[in-house]
């Protein structure tokens, strides 16, 4: 029974899960009618994390076979033949069904339909359309990955608000260089499971030169949150210092130009968006 219960929390890629919730929080101390109850955070952010697993679900269920053909994906549920492909799109279906009920009970239509678009986005338009086809998905396809704070501003404010826009460019323009460091180390891998990732097409150097300028041009995006008003100097400080650090790494992987820069990219990535909204959740603690 629990390795079952496994198998289905593996199919939601919960390891993504816990990051979107933390880009969705800084929203409830941003609300215009200030932090609402405790209940209806949970609540909200629970639904956030239903849509955010459906739409990794179906993800899994549409690309089991290219799941199968790359040694980091091969474990997966799906292609390790641990669930039937029915069950999983059954599975997928029903967490969305339960996000969008939630969400209209919560906060009404705007807010459900901000998730059902979500979903729509990343299945439809990113892994049906994009993937397959363009190495410019990822860029395209990263509006999916930063829905949360949006879903979560009209839930609070009833329509998305600077607040919500300013994160959701945070988590949109930090998507391709995190995703384009996976790239160039696992290059080999998209290849053979026929994915037109961005070094295979334009080559490696010119990726490189592309993740310093998205990295740069994440340094005024990273500040809207302090420039709008929403937080204060400890912020500003921690992005300030968290973007010399990113923007560092990325000089270091042109001047390498080896898979293990790639990898300290791709960690610090993970650790600069991080400590980017710990640092805007500690800050709005501190304002109450």
């Amino acid at each position: 029974m629990l390795a079952r219960v496994r198998t289905f929390a593996n199919l939601t890629k919960p390891r993504l899960l816990p990051m979107v919730l933390f880009t969705g929080l800084p929203i409830f101390g941003m609300a215009t009618g200030g932090w609402p109850s405790l209940a209806f955070a949970c609540l909200t952010l629970l639904g956030i994390a239903l849509a955010a697993a459906s739409a990794n679900t179906l993800n899994a269920f549409l690309e089991r076979e290219t799941d199968a053909r790359m040694s980091r994906t091969q474990g997966r549920p799906l292609p390790a033949g641990q669930i039937s492909p029915r069950v999983a799109l059954r599975f997928g279906l029903g967490l969305g069904t339960l996000s969008t009920a939630l969400l209209w009970a919560l906060a009404g239509p705007p807010a459900a339909g901000i998730g059902v678009a979500s979903i729509s986005f990343y299945v439809f338009v990113y892994t049906i359309w994009l993937k397959p086809r363009s190495a410019w998905s990822t860029v395209i396809g990263a509006a999916a990955g930063a829905a949360a704070p949006l879903m979560a501003d009209v839930a609070v404010n009833g329509t998305i608000t600077a607040a919500g826009l300013s994160l959701f460019a945070i988590v949109f323009f930090w998507q391709p260089p995190h995703v384009w460091a996976i790239a160039l180390y696992r290059k080999r891998e998209y290849e053979a499971a026929g994915l037109p990732m961005l070094p295979s097409v334009i080559g490696d150097d010119s990726t490189r030169w592309r993740m310093l300028w998205y990295t740069i041009g994440l340094v005024p995006v990273t500040l809207l949150p302090w420039a709008l008003g929403f937080v204060g100097l400890p912020y500003l400080a921690v992005a300030l210092g968290m973007n010399a650090w990113f923007i560092a790494s990325v000089v270091r992987l042109l001047r390498e130009r080896s898979d293990a820069a790639a990898q300290h990219v791709f960690r610090i990535s993970l650790a600069y968006l991080f400590a980017l909204f710990l640092a805007m959740n500690v800050d709005l603690l501190a304002q109450l």
